[in-house]
């Protein structure tokens, strides 16, 4: 692996876009725009932490505000406006996010205070639509984290973190999602009783992206790697982050679509991170390229 970027305080919710790489730093509240040769430029400040991007069809950026479970646009000047409010309507952090080919973005959220010891609760998916309505699409998942559509645009995957699966909805004309399925089993599902047992698992998907055959590049956020996944479950390929940092999140991207680009930190724990600058983001050349997808 090669570095790109060091002293991040946590790196999050990767992209590229139109030539360069996109990414969340969560504890200096900062989204930023990374250049192949590791130049950063500040795109925008979410106060309450900011976590997934994505774009409207028109070239708007989006970004995931955390804390206050809001989706906020940036506007013409920078600053970041309130675009969709899904804290009426769900429970917990926002955290990931993909905005699919009409503009729709499903956002999903923790069901619990993961960082507070919260007792475990199932996380919803909301769809935030271009004119900003909210509507909660999908409940009952263990804490959904990266999300994908396929180029087609009829379906949505969801990474369950802490049920060491993917759960694919059809897409309706409507945005509604339906059938639900299992997309893929990958490891143990643990018992959802506690902090301590949801981590009882061989395999904790988070962040992800899709690759030219229907494959799923995903971080492993217990155990520091980045697995291919096939429809069905089965890991066909594992990247390990150097110097055994943890690995949260991964996305395609680069000039020909074959750089995995990893976000990686010596753990999650929020506390840890806010008072560090141990983030780092590392890139990795891959066989498949990028899906015609989404991210």
């Amino acid at each position: 692996m090669k570095k790109l970027l060091d002293g991040g305080t946590f790196f999050e919710g990767p992209r590229w876009h139109e030539g360069a790489w996109y990414t969340s730093d969560l504890y200096t509240h900062r989204v930023l725009r990374v250049d192949t040769d590791g130049t950063t430029t500040e795109m925008g400040y979410a106060p309450n932490q900011p976590s997934g991007i994505g774009w409207l069809p028109d070239g708007t950026m989006l970004v995931v505000s955390m804390k206050d479970s809001r989706v906020l646009r940036r506007d013409r000047d920078g600053t970041l406006q309130l675009h969709g409010d899904l804290a009426p309507h769900t429970v917990g952090y926002a955290n990931d996010m993909v905005v699919d080919q009409r503009g729709r973005a499903f956002v999903g959220t923790f069901g619990f205070d993961l960082f507070g010891g919260g007792t475990p609760a199932p996380g919803a998916v909301s769809r935030v639509d271009p004119d900003g309505t909210v509507t909660v699409v999908a409940e009952d998942l263990r804490f959904p984290n990266g999300m994908v559509v396929t180029p087609d645009g009829k379906t949505l995957i969801v990474a369950e973190t802490f049920g060491a699966r993917f759960t694919a909805f059809t897409i309706g004309e409507d945005g509604a999602l339906h059938d639900r399925r299992v997309w893929g089993q990958v490891g143990k599902e643990p018992s959802y009783e506690s902090i301590e047992t949801i981590v009882q698992t061989d395999f904790a998907p988070d962040g992800c992206a899709l690759d030219a055959e229907g494959h799923i590049w995903v971080a492993d956020a217990l155990y520091g790697r980045a697995v291919r996944v096939a429809p069905g479950g089965a890991i066909v390929d594992e990247v390990k982050a150097p110097n055994g940092l943890g690995l949260y999140s991964c996305t395609l991207g680069g000039p020909d679509g074959r750089t995995l680009l990893v976000c990686t930190a010596p753990s999650f724990a929020e506390e840890e991170r806010k008072a560090a600058k141990e983030s780092e983001l590392y890139t990795h050349t891959v066989d498949v390229p990028r899906a015609d997808g989404r991210p």
